[in-house]
């Protein structure tokens, strides 16, 4: 078992190594290795030089030979983060950062997402990427580490995706893709820039069967983005984008003797009530920059958008009629949003050494109408019944920040910040039976990071930074007091959860080789945990204290002969520092005397015990060959995951797992045309293991099986003058 300090003393131990050995170049012809240009700081800057663990995804990795659906496809190259496809779109991935978001049984917690500068997670921090367009981006770029708090209301780190800009001329441009359990894919792009204004326009339809029983899906996507140059010192960049799943049908979670027996099937109901979830989601937004001069730049963004999601769930009928205040088998949610950031940045001297300031100010707006059906009409199951809940929630939140960066001399730079973080939540219920009762709860923050980086030679350069982290309890989570309606309205007792976040590191390497090492320590009080998980349904409860410790190791190299690799690992500690209770079976109300003996249905987590959904080791390596000639690309990948467990008390887990994956392809080229054809094969060894767990499932229905072997094809043409 690896400790905290034993890794800390390795460290030590490695710096005095690579500061005295910078890397060597691998071979005459070697390419070099991108510089990692970055924005998480709010301005663009080489990652090696700042305190913070970051990765930068470009254009080739997140497109060529891949299927450009899921945001695991390019995720899982990033140590630190785990992002599982579930093998059902009715569900979003299970995302999360250094085991924040590991527990969100809807959408992303604890991690910020952003497109294009306009914000993806909503001002309760829930999350959604559905929007996100990989057919048109240029990069994604993950911060992990105490600097996330400088993004608001997350703990983990922020994930933002940028669409590309257009090259000069116009292009025009289609993909069409095929693979196993009926897989298709379609899009079409064009962009132009003819000096004045710059344009990306994409839209994609994307279409499965699925690996399981009842997981057939469906989704539209559009995405667009344009820019005007106002003026020689000013910009105006207008993105649009929208999606629609009209039909996915979700096959729910599998016991272990259904998923020995056959993992492809459906959950129990699953067919009867025709479990399934559809969204439309419209946003807008703008993005405002000025150059005022050398030393100063206002960027000002607004943004507006509208989402409804209406979920059937398999709660049988004896269940709601059973309980007269049960909230129904249908959720039922319309969301408006918007909101607005104005920052400025101000670069100066102080005493003859570069000094860069950031200043901002931040509002988010959500209005949510939550409605809840029965789910049945009479006899006929799976359809939308009497209403049952009805309720309208507001949240927003008004956030301000501070930011500086000072290089006091040539081998130093120190980073610093503040935020200042509130958050309102209120509700109003409208049916007088059930919650008529108006309740409202504001939760605040004020969270501070810093970090300082020493280069140390040429080739190395070590930081260390801390944080203050603050993650308010989303409207699901707040959602259920209990899972049978006996407890109405929303869950306000819930608290924050505020997390002190460490973290060391080394960043190394020179053209051709780059390793980052980094190490972290993360404590976390009134973290939010499951009390019950039945049906779809959640109710949630703070709990004392957990830990994180880690390690995160990365390198990319490049070696003559078109070869190049990329190799990342994680190490994760994740474990609950105070012991608490969970609800095994109903009626699981919230405890009113803590300290006092629990009921019979409730049984301890014992100190020690490990986060659910969080794996000890993960590892990726990938292998690429390009070879020139004949434009030609290979790319052999391998990924490692440890064991996983399914629940907090730690009595049921998916095994850990190895697969291995392959692409390959061909581009041509001419004047006007571009042509590519990829083709490729995920789980070549046609591995059995689960991908995903459902955690704290009441019924013990933990397990979304992961497909065996699949391949898949993939063209593209574009023309362009």
């Amino acid at each position: 078992m690896i400790q905290h300090g034993r890794i800390a003393r390795g460290l030590a131990a490695l710096l005095p190594c690579l500061i005295a050995a910078p890397l060597p170049a691998l071979g005459e012809g070697a390419g070099d290795l991108p510089s990692v240009v970055i924005t998480a700081t709010r301005i663009a800057e080489d990652s090696r030089d700042l305190p913070v663990s970051v990765d930068r995804i470009d254009a080739p990795t997140i497109r060529s030979g891949q299927l450009q659906v899921n945001l695991s496809e390019s995720l899982m190259t990033v140590p630190g983060v785990s992002a599982q496809s579930r093998q059902n779109y009715a569900q979003d991935l299970q995302l999360s950062v250094r085991g924040f978001g590991a527990r969100s049984s809807f959408g992303v917690r604890g991690v910020r997402l952003y497109s294009d500068g306009i914000p993806g997670t909503m001002p309760d921090g829930q999350g959604q990427f559905s929007q996100f367009d990989l057919g048109s981006a240029d990069h994604i770029e993950v911060l992990r580490g105490p600097f996330s708090a400088l993004y608001g209301n997350s703990s983990g780190g922020v994930i933002a995706i940028f669409t590309e800009d257009a090259k000069p001329g116009f292009s025009v441009g289609g993909t069409a893709e095929y693979g196993t359990f009926n897989t298709q894919r379609y899009a079409v792009k064009t962009s132009g820039d003819g000096g004045l204004v710059n344009y990306v326009v994409d839209a994609s339809h994307f279409q499965t069967d699925g690996y399981r029983v009842h997981s057939d899906a469906e989704r539209n996507l559009f995405n667009a983005k344009a820019r005007a140059n106002l003026s020689d010192t000013s910009k105006l960049t207008v993105v649009a984008n929208a999606v629609q799943t009209p039909f996915v049908q979700d096959p729910l979670g599998l016991t272990r003797a259904q998923l020995a027996a056959n993992p492809t099937q459906a959950g129990v109901n699953a067919v009867a009530y025709n479990t399934r979830k559809s969204v439309a989601q419209e946003q807008v937004g703008a993005v405002y920059e000025n150059h005022f001069s050398a030393a100063d730049d206002l960027i000002a963004s607004v943004y507006t958008g509208h989402r409804a999601t209406t979920q059937f769930q398999a709660i049988p009928r004896a269940t709601q009629l059973a309980a007269p205040l049960y909230p129904g088998g249908v959720i039922d949610l319309d969301r408006a949003y918007f909101g607005a950031d104005l920052h400025m940045t101000d670069q100066r001297s102080l005493g003859g050494t570069p000094l860069l300031l950031v200043a901002g100010v931040n509002y988010d707006d959500l209005a949510e109408a939550r409605k809840g059906y029965l789910n049945f009409i009479g006899s006929e199951l799976g359809v939308q019944g009497a209403l049952r809940r009805d309720e309208a929630n507001h949240v927003y939140d008004f956030d301000q920040y501070l930011q500086a960066q000072w290089d006091p001399a040539a081998r130093w730079r120190i980073v610093a910040g503040v935020r200042n973080s509130v958050v309102d939540v209120a509700s109003h219920g409208h049916l007088a039976v059930l919650d008529a009762a108006s309740s409202e709860v504001r939760y605040s923050a004020v969270n501070p990071v810093a970090g300082v980086t020493f280069r140390a030679t040429d080739a190395v350069n070590v930081y260390g930074s801390y944080g203050k982290g603050f993650e308010t309890p989303t409207l699901n989570d707040l959602a259920y007091r209990s899972v049978d309606g006996s407890l109405p309205g929303l869950n306000l007792g819930l608290k924050p959860a505020h997390s002190d976040n460490y973290e060391a590191g080394i960043k190394a390497g020179n053209a051709h080789v780059r390793a980052n090492l980094a190490v972290f320590y993360i404590k976390t009080v009134d973290e939010l945990a499951v009390l019950q998980n039945s049906g779809g349904r959640t109710v949630n409860q703070n709990i004392g204290e957990t830990t994180r410790r880690g390690l995160e190791l990365e390198t990319d190299a490049k070696w003559a002969g078109g070869f190049s690799a990329r190799f990342a690992y994680t190490y994760i500690k994740a474990v609950v520092a105070q012991p608490y209770f969970t609800c095994v079976a109903a009626p699981c109300n919230p405890l009113t005397n803590p300290a006092g003996p629990p009921p019979a249905n409730y049984l301890p987590v014992a100190a020690g015990n490990f986060l659910p959904a969080v794996a000890k080791n993960t590892v990726y390596l990938g292998l690429t060959w390009n070879y020139s000639p004949l434009s030609f690309s290979t790319t052999l990948e391998t990924q490692r995951r440890g064991k996983i467990y399914a629940d907090d008390r730690n009595t049921d887990a998916a095994a850990g797992y190895w697969v291995a994956n392959w692409r390959a392809g061909f581009e041509q080229q001419s004047k006007h045309w571009r042509f590519s054809e990829f083709a490729r094969i995920d789980n070549l060894a046609n591995r059995a293991y689960v991908g995903s767990v459902i955690v704290n499932e009441t019924n013990t229905r933990f397990f979304e099986p992961a497909p065996g072997r699949t391949a898949y094809v993939m063209f593209n043409a574009a023309l362009r003058n």
